[in-house]
């Protein structure tokens, strides 16, 4: 009896915990099961809030984050600003101060000087370009960068009116060069920055209305056979500062981040270097045609005086240049509702190589201005919209303006290429082997955007 009370208490004794053990087992899994019941409903109420900020985000105007056309005329004009402060200095006033400096020499020294500047613009539009990037790295914004480079062109104009040697005209320009790279490369980032991409396209139309604008400053100021060279410097001068004045004073604001392709999260190098490519073969042309179309049209009519012939090439310019903006904005704007830019690039570079074959064959003045508008339309559609194209392309939002300052060696390299062609090509009598070889670069540059893949 006493064992068997024994085995009973033992029994007893190890029966509680194990009794203890397995309520303890159940409160546990009840508690998992309350947890678990609570995640799976925390799980639907973020999806669904998810689901519901989706949807909010999906109603969101499409207008989010676009511009005010008055702040694309803004920048539009500062734009304008820019390329008045070179167009009438590199096209007109400084080739009739160096044909007096040079007289039969003028296409050498010419060409000596342009390759020099254009040194100093592909190292100055990087490196301002890079110290903007910079600058808003740290809050302070690339309209700082802008204003210096304002005020050294300023300066630049005073070192061209003084010069008086091959030595010291060609120190000027190198001055103007780095000092309106200063003013051009932060400029350009800025439209990468607060300009969105559904935008772009109207915003590269607009930039088309610079060449006229500065073709017509260009026109005015040869006309004005009473000023001299100081004068007209001075006034080429203050109307640069009133054109970037409403950008500088507008504050900045970031546009919206670009959703990314679907092909992936980075673009491919390819196509940048693609593109970039393209814009140098078109770019020769424009350079070469900016810098020797008074020489071009001494060829044509070698009859008429520079100093007779000066006005016509400039109102020729302001007539082709304003004939070429409403066709870029309608261009701009086609491209930016279809969200495609490359059949309207191939265009333009069409249009433009049938120009300059014209020109090449051209043997009076007014067919060779009726072939010089034609290439005006189409460069003016193709360089605005590539423009707009490019800044799709760029791999990251930090490095803008260094990205945009290496893709604008393709507008300051053929500065070098363009002269090199036209001194091997042309002589002050004939320049039609030169307009040859420029329509068919121009016709591989617009060819060779095809070869883009990430972007339409």
């Amino acid at each position: 009896m006493a064992h068997l009370a024994r085995t009973a208490t033992l029994l007893m004794v190890e029966g509680k915990p194990t009794v203890a053990r397995l309520h303890q087992k159940k409160r546990r899994r009840c508690t998992t099961d309350r947890r678990a019941l609570h995640a799976g409903m925390g799980r639907r109420t973020s999806g669904a809030l998810a689901m519901t900020q989706a949807t909010a985000t999906s109603t969101e105007p499409q207008g989010a984050g676009r511009r005010s056309w008055l702040f694309l005329l803004a920048y539009a004009l500062a734009y304008a600003g820019g390329v008045i402060a070179y167009l009438p200095l590199l096209t007109l006033l400084l080739p009739l101060k160096v044909a007096q400096l040079a007289g039969p020499e003028r296409i050498g020294l010419f060409s000596a000087i342009v390759i020099g500047g254009a040194l100093a613009a592909s190292i100055s539009n990087v490196l301002f370009g890079w110290l903007s990037d910079r600058s808003v790295r740290r809050g302070g914004g690339r309209r700082r960068w802008m204003v210096i480079g304002l005020a050294g062109t300023c300066c630049s104009f005073l070192a061209v009116a003084l010069a008086s040697s091959a030595a010291t005209i060609m120190a000027a320009i190198v001055l103007f060069q780095i000092s309106v790279n200063a003013l051009l490369g932060p400029l350009m980032a800025i439209m990468a920055d607060e300009v969105p991409d559904t935008q772009k396209g109207v915003a590269g139309g607009l930039l088309s209305a610079a060449v006229p604008i500065a073709s017509a400053v260009s026109a005015v100021l040869v006309g004005l056979v009473w000023a001299g060279e100081g004068l007209r410097l001075t006034i080429l001068a203050a109307v640069v500062i009133a054109a970037c004045l409403p950008l500088l004073l507008t504050p900045a604001r970031m546009a919206p981040a670009a959703p990314l392709p679907a092909q992936g999260a980075a673009m491919p190098r390819r196509d940048l270097v693609t593109a970039w490519g393209a814009r140098l073969l078109v770019q020769v042309a424009g350079n070469a045609l900016s810098l020797y179309l008074l020489y071009y049209f001494q060829s044509i009519v070698p009859t008429t005086g520079a100093g007779e012939l000066a006005p016509r090439v400039g109102n020729l310019l302001t007539i082709a240049y304003i004939l070429s903006l409403p066709v870029a904005l309608l261009a701009g704007r086609a491209s930016d509702r279809l969200g495609r830019r490359k059949p309207v690039l191939l265009a333009g570079a069409l249009f433009a190589a049938a120009g300059l074959l014209g020109m090449a064959l051209a043997n009076d003045w007014r067919w060779a201005a009726i072939c010089f508008a034609v290439y005006a339309i189409g460069s003016a559609v193709f360089l605005a919209l590539h423009a707009a194209f490019a800044m799709q392309l760029l791999p990251s939002p930090a490095n803008r303006g260094r990205d945009l300052g290496l893709l604008n060696l393709a507008n300051t390299l053929p500065a070098l290429l363009g002269p090199l062609l036209t001194w091997a090509l042309a002589t002050p009598e004939d320049f039609g082997a030169v307009m040859m070889v420029l329509a068919f670069l121009t016709l591989a540059g617009g060819l060779a955007m095809i070869g883009v893949r990430s972007r339409s």
